[in-house]
Order: structure tokens, then C-alpha cells, then sequence
């Protein structure tokens, strides 16, 4: 009896969580006109869920795991918390007085039972899954020539992004990288000191990827053409991802021997699902960076596969180019490689002398290339406040709300590396670049140590302020219900003004409708929540939770490039911004074949 009534109440709760627009009922003043307006799934959707929990819970026990009691706890905590911050940018929505705090206590349990019962069957079903091989002349040719076939049928789909927007779509950030190279000041010389004022070119993007999309450009200003030279860039990179892309399909069904519907379906997300192909003909750094991680995370899998007594130099030498590429095209890629490459070290100790080597290597040539070689070149690393988002915007929380109560000497110290005057007016929740840019580029270390020692009594005195400016800046990569900052098509004239010839066709109207589809995706009921950020991040969860759950703690070595791109994404400056979850989010094919590895009849 006692279980039963535990099934309804939790079943209830479930309904709340999955069936009511809590958010809303709670924001109305009339508690009876609110809960009218609340039903989202109907009386037939929410009986439907009703009756299906109860149904699991007495069909038989799911997996009991501690990883799914976590997955589950996590997930419910993104669902509740993350809803308050869309809605008020604050945990009002839970903590704001006890009858809001009851209810969202309702619509957390019923996330989590229905969190718990979701992963346990998941788990239990992947445990048991067997995945039957087809065969017919079509399949068979294409399993015969996977690479080559899936090449040309994620190029030929991808020929409507380039039609609309031929040559590249540049954005901000690469307009200004090729305002760089071709010597022309930007406003990143001046978030700096510069080692030369005659050279204005700064590593706050990196150099290698400036000079790559800037010198493409220069090859087409020889011949008198522009855009032709862009697209040079554009044919390039597109051939870089798209190999890569179909590399990973040929290694799932070649090296993994997946049946071929796993690579069918691979090829389809590859070809038709936007966020591939628009960015394949998109200027910025992340795309490459974004490919050679998903071709970095094939490597350690085929790393921990090594079966042989001797490990392969060729191999070796590859693994290599890819770190290299790692660290060129991103700042950032040496953390991915620091904290990801140890642990392939230690679970192939076998060969951890080769491995050591490698790596040692790798460390030392990214030294030399970003402490010697660019300093000689007399170009400027980037700004420090670039790794500073997180207590910066912190700070600017804290002077929006509280700024009364800070001391003449204390305000002084934050106004000597962000200036105050302005700092509460520049504070965007979710963007910390109004906050960063006005960054004091003279401050001493002596500034920044007393301007810490400030946000530090700051933390002490209200530490939720601290609370809600991090969670601000970073819930849409945890939260599905965030979809903002998706893809950059429109337009961008910077250069122009500059006098290059850069242009899009005059197929305007056409232009309009790729753009709709590919902004409209991410609205598309289930086929959307491929380019949904903070379901992506789930996923990375849910993979790493089943290895623990397995035991099989090697495995989780593939999923570290992910979990480390997550904490980037924590640490940058913007909120739910694609391009910084790319790294992760174009690698979620192979990284969910990994679980169906051997599971096939």
C-alpha cells in the first residue's frame, strides 16, 4: 500500500514537472486564473504520462545505479533552477517564500523520478540493445566505400549553404582577424600594450588561423578578386570538415564494425542537420578547431583499441599533427590536451614512454610557438581579462545591486581595472564583454591583487550575488529551454569599409529562406534538440554516467575533450553561445557509437 500511494504522489509530482507551466502559475497573482492557463500537454498528454510512470514502476525494477541517483538530481536541478533564471535571472523563482519553494520542491521530485526512470530503462535498454544487419547491393557498395561515398553526399548537401552565401559569412570575429593581418588597427591592438605599435596584430585570436583566412584573402586581392580569394578559405576549410566527418563515418563501420545504420544515420545529421554545413562555410576559428577535436577523439578511441605489441610511429605522428592543430587553432587547446592526454598515459601504460614523449613534445612546441616565436614576431598575446569573465562579471553584479555599500578605497580598487563609473550601466547578465572591455589594460599586479581582495569581501558579505551573476552567464549550456545564439548569417561589412570587395550574390530572397530554415531548426519538435545546447550537454552526462555505471572507467577518457569544452563554455564570456559548445556538439555521433561498439547481430 505504502508503494503504491509512493508511485501516485511521485506520479503527481511528475505530472507537475512535465504537464504545467509551473513558471507561469507561480508568476500569477490569481492562483486559480493561473493554474487555468498552465496545462501544456493537455488532459490526454498528461493522463498519458500518468498512467506510463505508474506502468514502469509496476512493469518490473529499472537499474539502480548512485551515477543515475546523480544524473538524475543533476538534470532536475538544470530543469528547476534553470527555468528561474530565464525567467528573473535570479533563484527567486525557488527561494522567494515557502509556498513557491513548495512547489518547485513538487516539480523537482517529479523531474527527478521521471529523470531516473528515463536513464535507468536507457541504460538497461543500451545493455541489451542488438542492432541487426541489413543487407542489399546499396548498403553493401556503400559499407564497401564509406569514405568516399559519404564525402560526396555531405558536399552535395551542403551546396545550398553555399549558393546563399558565397563566398564565407563573416562575422565580427574573423572580419577583425583579417583587419589584422592586413595591418589595419583594431580595437583588440587596443585592449592591449603592444610589444610594437607598428604591429597591430594580436594572438587574442589565434595567429595561425588569422593569417590562414587572411591569407587567403591576400591571394584573392593579387588576382583582383576578393571573394574569390574567401572562398579559397571557405573550399579549404570545407574539405578539412567534411573529411573529417566522413573519416569518422568510415571509422565507425571499417574500425569499430558498427552495422551500416549507424552510419547512415551519421551521414544524415552530417548532411542535414545545418549547424554542419552553415558553418562549414563560416569564417570563424572553431569550425577547424571543432573538426580536428572530433578527430582527436577517434584517435584516443583507436589509442585505447591498440591491441599490438608495438605501437605504430604513423599513428604517433598523426596523434601529433592533431595536437599541434589543437593548439594553433585555439588558445585554449593546450588546456584540452593537459587535461585530457594524461589520462590516455595512464590507461595505456603499455605504452606510456612513446606517449610521455609525444606529449612532452607537443607541450614544448606550443611553448616555443606562443613564448617565443610570437614574442619575436612582436606579436601581442592576448588581454588577461579574457580568462577573468567569471569574477568580472561577478564584480559588476555586485556594484549594480550593492555599490552603495562599498567604501571610497574599495571602489578605487575595482575603478583601477574596471572602471566603476560605468560598470553597473555595462552589465549584461549573460555577455561579459561590455564588462571586460572597459578592462584597465595598465593595471599592475599589485591592481589586480587588490581588486581581488576586494571581490573576495564581496563574496563573504553576499555570496548569492556571486551565485546568480555565474549562473547568469552560463545556464543555457545546461538548460534545453535555452536556444538563443545559434547561427551567424547575416551580413557583415567591416571589411568593406575598408575597401575590399567583399560581397554576398544578389539571390537575396533565396538567401532569406536558407536563413529562416537554419534559424527555425532549432524549433523543430525532437529533430531540433540536435543543435540544442543544453541538451547536447546532457547527453555528454547521460554517456559518461553509463560508462561509470559499466565500470568501464577507460572509456570516459574519450568523453574528457567534452567535459573539458564544457568547463570553456563555463568560463567564457557569453551565455548559450554555439560556437563555443561546437567542439562537443560535432563530435556527439561518435562519441554515442561508442556505447553500441560490439552490440550488433
Amino acid at each position: 500500500m505504502k508503494e503504491k500511494a509512493k508511485i501516485i504522489i511521485v506520479s503527481i509530482c511528475s505530472l507537475l514537472a512535465a504537464g504545467f507551466d509551473y513558471v507561469k502559475y507561480l508568476d500569477s497573482d490569481e492562483i486559480f486564473k493561473g493554474l487555468s492557463n498552465c496545462l501544456r500537454l493537455g488532459y490526454l498528454g498528461t493522463l498519458i504520462l500518468f498512467i506510463l510512470l505508474i506502468y514502469l514502476y509496476k512493469k518490473k525494477e529499472p537499474i539502480k545505479h548512485w551515477i543515475i541517483n546523480v544524473l538524475s538530481l543533476l538534470l532536475s536541478f538544470f530543469m528547476v533552477f534553470g527555468a528561474s533564471y530565464m525567467k528573473y535571472g535570479t533563484s527567486i523563482l525557488v527561494f522567494a517564500n515557502l509556498y513557491k519553494f513548495f512547489i518547485c520542491l513538487l516539480v523537482f521530485i517529479g523531474y527527478y523520478y521521471v529523470f531516473k526512470v528515463g536513464i535507468s530503462y536507457l541504460f538497461s535498454y543500451i545493455d541489451k540493445i542488438k542492432i541487426k544487419e541489413y543487407s542489399n547491393k546499396v548498403i553493401n557498395f556503400y559499407k564497401k566505400h564509406p569514405f568516399i561515398i559519404s564525402l560526396i553526399i555531405i558536399i552535395l548537401c551542403w551546396i545550398p549553404y553555399f549558393i546563399a552565401y558565397y563566398p564565407v559569412i563573416l562575422s565580427p570575429d574573423p572580419s577583425f582577424q583579417i583587419k589584422q593581418f592586413f595591418g589595419i588597427r583594431t580595437k583588440y591592438a587596443d585592449y592591449a600594450i603592444l610589444l610594437d605599435e607598428n604591429v597591430v596584430l594580436t594572438n587574442h585570436h589565434p595567429v595561425f588561423h588569422t593569417v590562414l583566412i587572411g591569407g587567403c584573402l591576400k591571394i584573392g586581392h593579387l588576382i583582383g578578386n576578393d571573394n574569390l580569394g574567401l572562398f579559397l578559405y571557405t573550399l579549404l576549410q570545407t574539405i578539412i570538415l567534411s573529411s573529417i566527418l566522413a573519416y569518422s563515418i568510415k571509422y565507425m563501420l571499417k574500425d569499430m564494425k558498427l552495422p551500416s545504420i549507424v552510419g547512415i544515420i551519421s551521414l544524415i545529421i552530417y548532411a542535414v542537420i545545418p549547424m554542419y554545413g552553415v558553418y562549414a562555410i563560416s569564417g570563424v576559428k572553431d569550425v577547424l578547431f571543432s573538426a580536428f577535436m572530433l578527430l582527436y577523439v577517434i584517435l584516443l578511441h583507436k589509442f585505447l583499441s591498440y591491441d599490438k605489441d608495438k605501437i605504430k610511429l604513423f599513428d604517433l605522428f598523426i596523434m601529433g599533427i592533431v595536437l599541434i592543430m589543437l593548439v594553433l587553432f585555439r588558445n585554449n587547446g593546450i588546456h584540452v590536451i593537459i587535461l585530457s592526454f594524461p589520462f590516455l598515459i595512464i590507461a595505456l601504460k603499455k605504452y606510456y614512454k612513446q606517449l610521455l614523449i609525444l606529449f612532452i613534445i607537443v607541450l614544448a612546441l606550443s611553448f616555443s610557438y606562443s613564448k617565443i616565436l610570437l614574442p619575436y614576431l612582436k606579436i601581442t598575446p592576448g588581454s588577461i581579462r579574457e580568462t577573468l569573465s567569471i569574477p568580472f562579471q561577478q564584480t559588476a553584479r555586485y556594484v549594480l545591486y550593492y555599490g552603495d555599500e562599498l567604501s571610497d578605497d574599495d571602489a578605487l580598487k575595482i575603478d583601477k581595472v574596471l572602471g566603476i563609473d560605468t560598470l553597473a550601466q555595462r552589465y549584461n547578465p549573460e555577455l561579459s564583454d561590455p564588462v571586460k572591455n572597459e578592462y584597465n589594460k595598465y593595471a599592475t599586479k599589485n591592481d589586480l591583487m587588490n581588486y581581488f581582495k576586494v571581490w573576495f569581501k564581496g563574496l563573504v558579505k553576499h555570496p548569492m550575488v556571486y551565485i546568480d551573476a555565474t549562473i547568469n552567464n552560463v545556464y543555457g549550456f545546461f538548460y534545453p529551454e535555452k536556444t538563443s545564439w545559434y547561427l551567424h548569417t547575416n551580413f557583415d561589412n567591416r571589411i568593406v569599409a575598408d575597401g575590399f570587395d567583399y560581397h554576398y550574390n544578389d539571390k537575396e530572397e533565396y538567401r532569406e529562406d536558407v536563413s529562416d530554415y537554419v534559424n527555425n531548426f532549432p524549433l523543430i519538435p525532437i529533430l531540433g534538440l540536435f543543435v540544442n545546447i543544453g541538451f547536447s550537454t546532457w547527453i555528454v552526462f547521460i554517456l559518461v554516467g553509463y560508462w561509470i555505471h559499466k565500470k568501464n572507467y577507460k572509456k570516459i577518457v574519450l568523453y574528457l575533450p567534452a567535459l573539458i569544452s564544457i568547463l570553456v563554455c563555463i568560463a567564457g564570456p557569453a551565455n548559450t553561445y554555439f560556437r563555443y559548445a561546437m567542439p562537443y556538439m560535432f563530435s556527439l555521433p561518435i562519441l554515442i557509437s561508442f556505447i553500441l561498439e560490439k552490440k550488433k547481430v
